[in-house]
């Protein structure tokens, strides 16, 4: 050893054998040949040869001077670098070399070697890597930490490893490197920040993309030492977040990102930092929560990410931020949501209840993205998603911002296409589901033509898409059809009725281009755009389209004729899709990829192109209902009743013969229905009959085989079948036979002769079919006819009661209850009026007598014998029947000029009539005449009377149907300019005239200043007010009060020399002025016109007499509380408008707004619920929906008074007050009634519909109001039959009377359905004493009729308008219409037909 010593410090440096000195004078080449001899000698060598060691001492340190550390030459570098590291591994672990700045310079000499790591191909890569290879296998660099400069040693180290690791580098590469780099971190005292920095960079999104090898080596590295590397990552964390030094490290500004990629890495780098993101999730820095609210909706939001079960706190702080104050942190929390519903579904159960408050925020983003993530993940799989959740989507279909709207239908069409259509995830994910057709199909009932365009388009692509096979189409659509609830089908209906009638208009249109241009022709064609344009989107852009439309069908042949193909009856759907098509084309241009007028009339076509129905699809649906008939069809695997398949069937068939009657004109189709009329089912006859009628008017000429076997099947139906029946075949001869007079005669004669009030059931059918044969054919019978109605009708039938009614407390029961004779007298009645309506004139004063047969019967309750041998439930149907008479003919002009001021009256007062049901009956008959604007006007001041109804439900109906009527009317106006000289039977203002005569003349308003009464006609007033008072359109408040004091100055038309009668008029004239007043504050302006007061009700004005006195006592005014009307936005006039027929109603348009269930329904009540509001009127968002509120939340105590039903009794138990009843009709008058029928008689129809709920009358017989609270859930209807019947009648003037022939469908039917109330009777109360118990089901039978029965004090309240807390109810909780859908078609049923629910004016006695 002191040898070795002594030549190592002589200095003479010993080369391996054969190899000579290497210095700078020899060649570069001769350098290289020598270094790889040296290597190769170092390569041998091992830690062990001592001896060698000592030997090559001084050449080790002679390879570690500058002249090769520095030298030039690259391979001389690589080779001296290899030298080097076997150096380090033989000496080790003492290397020979001493100085710290030697060895500092050696290892950073070989870091700069590894550079040559990069190139792969390079023909010296083997010694590169074996120098790697070396110095991570020998940890050689750990030698460093002593070093003062360790740490820049290091990190060059480090970065040069990152710098030159590439996609070319083997596993082995990857593996030394990260060998190397972790043993100085494991090894090592420290890292320093500089180090980390080296090593976290890569992380960075920037630099990962840039260099993917060396993210996976940091990653790799990380993971290998993340124990050791922890503390000091959580120290940077530490430092940038909690003490928020910046300036640490140059990487704080990537912080969240490199969180997110250290936790993706391994969780457990992020021990002690996540704690620190929890305080971070609650920095007031806006943009810092939305950086901290992205990295973790990343982390917990990862597939496999456990991170919410394993840090609970975190978790629920971060849910904290979905109410975050700041929007975009909101909407980021909410697009988190699809990816925490994919990948942890377990977490679904802690979104929901935070993705319910965010489907109604503010903003519209963040409930649109609601909306996307929900939906996104129901598409990846339906079980990710709870039924609350899809809830919250149904609700935002009803957003008030149209782009939320559309996603959240898109978003529900797709899954019903998905899961229920394709059946993707099995029969009970379908079942699941199943509710969203008919949600989808709802929204139709929405007042904007965006959504009903949507709805008509998912209907096509989505529920029943239309490129499918002919056959499987009509199958969809067939089990579709059965399976939809009753709104959804009066939907889909509506929406065929709708297409229909455009395509009629645009056929209209084209009929017209062809026509010489002349200036009525230019009137004409703008009159037809203007019809179209409404029903695009966007009118007020749309019409410039429609217009310039015209001209290139003008001018354009081509596009013309195809026009003319798609709009065609015989029209296929293969030869639409054809047309559409080229249609587009022509229209489109290549250089303009956005065409407005393109959209707009791909808008046009789509709505009136027949994608769904033609002669192929009508022959296969046919083939299908024959499939269910035979028992073929798999209906039960559909989950459908082969009865009620069949029966939908049907109905379908039914329907779509209104819309493509063209379609069904085939051999095969006339059979098939010609099989359907011999089915025992009633209902399956009667829809075939009906189809038939629609459809048969060529059958005669093209189909003789089919006349053939037709025609006795309808005559034996005329004179046998049920009475529905008999009544569709006499229209079916009407329709389809030319010589329908020979037909009518063979049905006539016989049923005439054979009539015999000995056998009342089998009269039924032939007084059916004898009163439509009057109104068809009124003339061909005109003689028998009249002795008919003389002698038969009302001597024998209408005049005599042979069989005893039923003793009962009931008012009202089933129709299969009714006795027959009843049902005789009904028909007896109906065929009075039918003939009438068939004459259409008064020559004969036929409608005087049968006005004064009809009002008799009022008069008498029912009881026209007045003999006392009817039930009650009898003269219940016999009220209603006259009522439904009366305003059957006043729908006739020459009939209506004949009613008398008191008939009407009397009519009016049936709508507060004691049985529930003749009520809703006759309301519904009374909203149809209105809807068709064929009632006068006047008619509309009868709902005023139903501010008194006992039953919530009622009232709310009221008043939907008040506010359907006056803006039909309104917006009638609008479209009609030219009809202003019939401004006084069209504008909705003129109904206060008549609103105000009819409450002078209210049998209830006895004592001109009982306060107690006043307040009634105040409620009463406001009723109608109200909703006129909404809008204040064309300064209408101060035409209303001009028409007031105008009222004033007159006296009482019909009673003008009674002061009485003018003290009241006076009197109810002043408590309109104080609603209007205190309700406006334009009522002082100048009126707009003049108004004009309807004559037959008052007298000229007196222009010598001023009346400014005031009429009302000085306790009055403080029942009169400023305060703006709200708008009258109700469900059926704003989100499902009632159809011509009045057949939409839900749950929640029956409560549209609180209405008259509460105090507001008169003028001192501020507050009221709303339906769609408007912006201005909500404080907090656009998330409002088209909601309303529900009975619950918007049920209030009412401002009634106590009034029990005998409450007016004095002393000796008599009753003060005059008995509630009409007067009733002599027996004289009854006489002349009947001699004036001995001369003549003529009738029209009174129609009964029988579908619709059951309820029983309130408990008391007067007229009055009991609490409006207290009305019992025994006093809601009951839910009916579903029927299917169009949504609205034809538009055109001659169908209007089949169509309301088609309502009286339901006039015979039976009311199977309809609940019979449970017996009760109340008990008196004397005045004072409350009456806590809610109105009974049954009305106490009792000699007079009267209203229904007045609230109690004690439900009563003075105060006015709602509670904080219920105005913050509505705000924050409110009910979608949707959520009223249930209860949709007991209401529909409720517009839609009418003799099962009824009730009973009482009778007025008038003083």
């Amino acid at each position: 050893m002191a040898h070795s010593k002594n030549r190592a410090t002589d200095g003479k440096i010993t080369y391996p054998p054969g190899v000579k000195e290497i210095s700078d004078k020899i060649s570069k080449e001769e350098m290289v040949r020598r270094l790889k001899m040296v290597v190769k000698t170092f390569m041998d060598m091992d830690q062990d040869s001592e001896e060698e060691k000592e030997l090559y001492l001084n050449l080790a340190l002679h390879l570690a001077s500058d002249f090769f550390l520095k030298h030039p030459d690259k391979d001389v570098r690589l080779l001296v670098a290899c030298c080097l590291a076997d150096i380090f591994r033989i000496y080790a672990p003492e290397a020979p070399y001493t100085s710290p700045d030697k060895l500092k310079d050696i290892f950073m000499f070989i870091t700069r070697q590894l550079k040559g790591l990069e190139d792969t191909k390079s023909a010296q890569f083997n010694r590169y890597f074996y120098l790697l290879e070396n110095i991570a296998w020998v940890k050689s660099y750990n030698i460093c930490f002593e070093l003062e400069d360790s740490n820049e040693i290091f990190t060059q180290l480090y970065r040069t490893l990152f710098q030159v690791i590439n996609n070319g580098h083997n596993q082995k590469v990857h593996m030394h490197m990260v060998d190397l780099m972790s043993s100085i971190v494991c090894e090592g005292d420290s890292v320093s920040q500089e180090l980390l920095d080296t090593v976290l960079v890569n992380l960075v999104p920037a630099h990962k993309n840039l260099n993917k090898q060396a993210y996976d080596l940091a990653k790799a590295l990380l993971k290998r030492t993340a124990q050791a590397i922890e503390p000091y990552i959580t120290n940077f964390f530490n430092q940038v977040l909690m003490l928020g030094k910046t300036s640490v490290s140059d990487l704080s500004e990537h912080v969240f990102d490199l969180i997110l990629e250290l936790y993706n890495i391994d969780s457990h780098l992020l021990l002690s930092v996540l704690p620190q993101l929890e305080f971070k999730l609650k920095s007031n820095d806006n943009d810092e929560r939305l950086q901290v609210v992205k990295l973790l909706a990343k982390m917990f939001g990862a597939k496999d990410s456990e991170l919410a079960s394993q840090n609970k706190p975190l978790w629920q702080c971060y849910l904290g931020r979905f109410n975050d104050i700041h929007v975009p942190v909101r909407l980021e929390c909410v697009k988190f949501a699809s990816h925490c519903l994919m990948n942890h579904p377990d977490l679904a159960k802690d979104l929901t209840e935070y993705l319910k408050v965010r489907s109604h925020d503010p903003e519209e983003a963040i409930r649109h993205d609601v909306i996307v993530s929900i939906v996104t993940a129901s598409k990846k799989d339906l079980s990710l998603v709870n039924d609350h959740l899809l809830n919250f989507v149904r609700e935002r279909t009803l957003d008030k911002r149209w782009r939320v709207r559309k996603e959240a239908m898109m978003g529900l069409a797709q899954i019903y296409k998905k899961y229920a259509l394709q059946a993707e995830a099995g029969k009970e994910a379908a079942k699941q589901i199943s509710w969203i057709k008919d949600k989808l199909l709802h929204i139709y009932y929405q007042n904007s033509i965006d959504d009903r365009l949507l709805v008509e388009r998912i209907f096509a692509q989505y529920l029943v898409p239309h490129n499918l096979e002919t056959t499987e189409r009509m199958k969809c659509l067939y089990y579709l059809y059965a399976t939809l609830d009753g709104n959804a089908v009066k939907a889909l209906n509506e929406m065929w009725k709708c297409q229909n009638m455009l395509r009629h208009h645009v056929k209209d249109l084209l009929d017209l281009i062809k026509q010489p241009k002349s200036e009525s022709y230019s009137k004409a064609v703008f009159s037809k755009v203007m019809v179209i344009t409404r029903n695009l989107p966007d009118p007020g852009k749309t019409q410039d389209f429609v217009k310039k439309l015209a001209q290139v069908l003008e001018e354009d042949e081509k596009i013309r004729k195809q026009l003319e193909t798609l709009v065609s009856p015989s029209c296929s759907c293969k030869q639409a899709e054809v047309c559409v098509k080229e249609i587009t084309k022509k229209l489109g241009s290549p250089k303009q990829p956005s065409n407005p007028f393109l959209e707009m009339v791909k808008f046009l076509l789509e709505r009136i192109a027949p994608v769904h129905i033609d002669t192929e699809s009508i022959s296969a649906l046919i083939k299908q209902v024959n499939k269910s008939i035979e028992g073929t069809a798999d209906d039960e695997d559909e989950g459908v009743p082969t009865e009620q398949a069949i029966r939908a069937g049907l109905e379908l068939l039914k329907v779509l013969s209104f819309t493509h009657p063209v379609s069904f004109h085939s051999a095969e189709t006339f059979e098939s229905l010609l099989g359907c009329l011999k089915m025992d089912d009633e209902k399956v006859a009667e829809a075939a009959l009906q189809i038939f009628k629609n459809t048969g008017n060529k059958l005669e000429e093209s189909f003789p085989h089919i006349k053939s076997v037709l025609l006795p099947v309808l005559q034996h139906k005329a004179k046998k079948g049920p009475p529905r029946q008999a009544k569709y075949a006499i229209h079916c001869i009407h329709a389809m036979f030319t010589n329908r007079d020979t037909h009518f005669a063979q049905i006539f004669e016989p049923l005439h002769k054979s009539l015999d009030t000995d056998n009342m059931e089998q009269l039924i059918t032939p007084l059916t079919t004898l009163g439509h044969l009057a109104m068809l054919a009124p003339e061909q019978f005109a003689a028998p006819l009249k002795s008919l109605v003389a002698n038969f009708i009302v001597k024998d039938l209408l005049m005599n009661d042979r069989i005893p009614g039923k003793k009962t407390t009931k008012l009202w029961v089933p129709d299969e209850e009714v006795s027959p004779e009843t049902l005789a007298k009904i028909q007896g009645l109906k065929l009075m009026v039918r003939w009438l309506l068939g004459v259409k004139n008064n020559q004969s004063k036929s409608g005087n007598s049968t006005l004064r047969m009809l009002t008799a019967i009022l008069s008498s309750d029912g009881d026209l014998t007045e003999q006392g041998k009817m039930g009650k439930p009898d003269m219940s149907r016999l009220r209603l029947a006259a009522g439904c008479a009366i305003l059957r003919l006043a729908q006739e002009p020459c009939y209506h000029e004949i009613i008398t001021l008191e008939q009407y009256q009397l009519c009016a007062l049936v709508i507060n009539d004691e049985c529930y049901q003749v009520r809703q009956a006759f309301a519904q008959k009374l909203h149809k005449g209105l809807c068709r604007l064929r009632l006068p006007l006047e008619y509309l001041a009868v709902f005023t009377l139903c501010a008194k109804d006992p039953v919530k439900e009622r009232r709310a109906h009221a008043r939907q149907c008040l506010v359907k009527n006056i803006n039909l009317r309104r917006e009638y106006l609008k479209q009609h300019a030219a009809v202003s000289e019939k401004l006084i039977s069209l504008l909705p203002e003129y109904v206060v005239p008549y609103a105000i005569h009819l409450l002078v003349h209210d049998p209830d308003y006895v004592k001109v200043q009982d306060i107690e009464q006043l307040k009634d006609i105040k409620e009463a007033l406001w009723f109608v007010l109200e909703i006129l008072m909404a809008k204040n359109e064309n300064n209408s408040h101060a035409f209303i009060r001009k028409m007031v004091e105008n009222i004033k100055q007159t006296k009482d038309g019909q009673c003008p020399d009674d002061p009485k009668i003018n003290e009241k008029l006076y009197t109810v004239c002043d408590v309109a002025m104080n609603i209007v007043i205190s309700k406006s504050t334009t009522y002082s302006l100048e009126s707009p016109k003049d108004p004009v007061l309807p004559a037959r009700y008052f007298t000229q004005p007196d222009k010598n007499f001023s009346n400014t006195k005031n009429y009302l006592p000085p306790e009055m005014k403080s029942f009169f509380t400023p305060g703006k009307p709200k708008a009258a936005n109700v469900l059926g006039a704003v989100n499902k408008p009632l159809s011509a027929t009045g057949k939409l109603q839900t749950k929640l348009s029956r409560m549209e707004t609180i209405s008259n269930a509460s105090s507001n329904s008169n003028p001192s009540s501020p507050g009221r619920s709303k339906g769609r509001l408007d912006s201005a009127d909500v404080d907090h968002s656009e998330n409002e929906d088209i909601s309303m509120k529900s009975p619950s939340e918007t049920e209030k105590p009412s401002r009634g008074r106590k009034r029990g039903a005998a409450a007016n009794l004095d002393d000796k138990g008599q009753e003060s007050k005059p008995k509630r009843g009409r007067k009733k009709a002599a027996n004289t008058s009854t006489d002349d009634a009947e001699d004036q029928w001995g001369e003549d008689s003529s009738m029209a129809e009174a129609s009964m519909e029988t579908e619709d709920e059951q309820n029983s009358p309130p408990k008391r017989g007067r007229r009055g109001r009991p609490p409006k609270s207290a009305a019992s859930k025994d006093e809601m209807p009951s839910k009916g039959r579903r029927g299917r019947k169009k949504t609205a009648p034809p538009a055109d003037e001659e169908n209007e009377d089949e169509q309301e022939e088609e309502e009286d469908d339901e006039d015979d039917a039976g009311s199977e359905n309809m609940e019979v109330k449970p017996k009760g009777r109340r008990g008196r109360k004397p005045r004072g004493e409350a009456d806590t118990a809610s109105d009974s089901v049954e009305s106490t039978p009792q000699k007079k009729r009267g209203r229904p029965p007045k609230p109690q004090t004690a439900a009563r309240k003075a105060s006015g308008g709602r509670s904080k807390a219920a105005a913050n109810q509505e705000e924050e909780s409110e009910e979608e219409m949707d959520t009223a859908q249930q209860s949709e078609e007991e209401e529909d049923e409720s517009m839609d037909s009418s003799p099962k629910v009824r009730r009973k004016v009482g009778r007025r006695d008038r003083r």
